[in-house]
């Protein structure tokens, strides 16, 4: 990134903020939008490369057997009005009890009202712009460059960018497969055309996006039979109604990851395990701030899909519909690993060897498609705009390659190891710092504290003081 001042100088000065330019207009970038707005901050350009602003990939992409995996009592989008969401439902006919799963394609209507109503108000103050930004230069302020040589400038800038898609497995070479065998990004269009119901599907991944695309190739009519391969086999556990009473911890945990993981045991035994893990929540991204790199390696080399499993749950509904699919023999899970790939003119067959197996297995499937789930190496990302702010050291990997490194403060770290107080970042790419961050919950409340300290609200009330 070009800078004309000392560096040293970031740190210590803080600049004023009149514009702030957010590329991405999911639900970070939609929400950190219209945050700064609430808290009468700088005006904003919300730049999205696609046509519809306001709902993101995890909404745009979705269809009606798609179900939100937080009840709906839990996903208003401002963590000061926690029934905002329940009230629009009821506004709009749509009343629920607050403890059901809504569409996610309900959710993204609401999130593009919310940025409607938050562009009315604020007339010329929110600008909407449409286009593919390719790079983020600074100087005096910042200016982001489109693909089509647009620009535009601002005094700040936030990336908000979302999830990437997946890296290719181990194992599993795309480039000596075609298009149309090979699916790398599961929500780019025609994931699920051109197949009849003798056909097999493999999915490589058994999370939560396995689990959509399952629904997603159900609900455009294919019959046939659906492999999903992990190398655990695990399926995220579903949501049930909590039972009983509890009271849940009042103190971050604390000790050694190995203590921790000894700990929620206990408290499983003692008051179940969704509520052991469910009472950590206030305290997750503290303990991670303060694991050291060696215990972050380990957790994420050997416990996190246990963690992924129990923590990020399924819709009832949808839970059930898994399980129907899995009695009729059309959608089966496999734990092992995938060792190579061979493509027919009819086909692929893929070699894996199955979990605690020593000779290998066979399978010829139509299509294979990877949900290994969302990546954030930059040094892999073929995202044109992360990929020209690393390339200059504007951004950097944070240790774990889990994303863009930042501070506290959602402050992008470059190359030279200083915050830079002109370029933020929210959202999942952050999740090197703060590991829980990819739930509505948390990343409302991110967007929510950026915003205050952009218009600096953060100071109202004695916050700051």
């Amino acid at each position: 990134m070009i800078d004309t001042d000392d560096p040293r100088d970031r740190v210590s000065s803080a600049p004023m903020i009149r514009d702030v330019a957010i590329v991405g207009a999911g639900f970070s970038g939609t929400l950190a939008a219209i945050n700064l707005l609430r808290h009468d901050g700088a005006r904003v350009t919300l730049i999205e490369r696609a046509p519809v602003a306001g709902q993101g990939l995890a909404y745009g992409a979705a269809h009606p057997g798609h179900l939100l995996n937080v009840r709906a009592s839990n996903m208003s989008a401002f963590p000061d009005d926690h029934d905002h969401f329940v009230r629009w439902l009821d506004a709009n006919g749509l009343t629920r009890a607050a403890d059901q799963f809504v569409e996610r394609r309900t959710y993204g209507r609401y999130l593009r009202e919310s940025l409607t109503s938050a562009i009315d108000r604020a007339g010329s103050r929110l600008a909407l712009v449409q286009g593919d930004a390719i790079d983020i230069e600074q100087a005096a302020g910042v200016t982001v460059r489109f693909s089509d040589g647009r620009t535009a400038n601002a005094d700040a800038a936030v990336l908000a960018v979302g999830n990437l898609p997946p890296h290719a497995p181990r194992g599993l070479d795309p480039t000596r497969l075609s298009p149309r065998r090979w699916k790398g990004d599961p929500w780019a269009l025609g994931v699920a055309d051109g197949l009849d119901d003798t056909d097999t599907v493999l999915v490589v991944g058994t999370g939560l996006t396995m689990v959509d695309i399952v629904l997603l190739l159900e609900a455009r009519g294919f019959g046939g039979r659906i492999v999903a391969l992990s190398r655990r086999g695990l399926l995220p556990h579903q949501h049930v109604p909590v039972a009983g009473s509890w009271t849940p911890i009042t103190q971050r945990p604390r000790g050694k990851a190995s203590q921790l993981l000894s700990g929620v045991r206990i408290r499983a035994e003692a008051i179940g395990w969704r509520n052991a893990v469910d009472e950590l929540r206030p305290y997750t991204q503290a303990i991670w701030a303060n694991a050291t790199t060696a215990e972050r390696v380990r957790f994420l080399r050997h416990l996190r899909p246990w963690w992924d499993v129990h923590r990020h749950r399924l819709a009832p509904p949808v839970a059930a519909r898994l399980a129907d699919l899995q009695a009729s023999g059309r959608l089966e899970i496999i734990a092992g690993k995938t060792m190579r790939v061979t493509e027919s003119e009819d086909g692929i067959e893929l070699q894996y060897r199955r979990r605690g197996a020593e000779d290998p297995s066979r399978l010829f499937v139509q299509r294979v498609i990877n949900c290994t789930g969302p990546q954030g190496d930059l040094t892999r990302t073929t995202e044109p705009l992360l990929a020209a702010l690393a390339r200059r050291g504007a951004v950097r990997p944070d240790e774990e390659a889990l994303g863009i490194d930042v501070d506290s403060a959602t402050r992008v770290i470059g190359t030279d190891g200083l915050p830079n107080p002109r370029l933020y970042a929210l959202g999942p790419m952050t999740r090197g710092a703060f590991w829980e961050i990819v739930a509505v919950p948390d990343i409302r409340r991110q967007t929510w504290d950026l915003a205050r300290r952009l218009a600096n609200a953060h100071w109202v009330g004695g916050e700051g003081l």
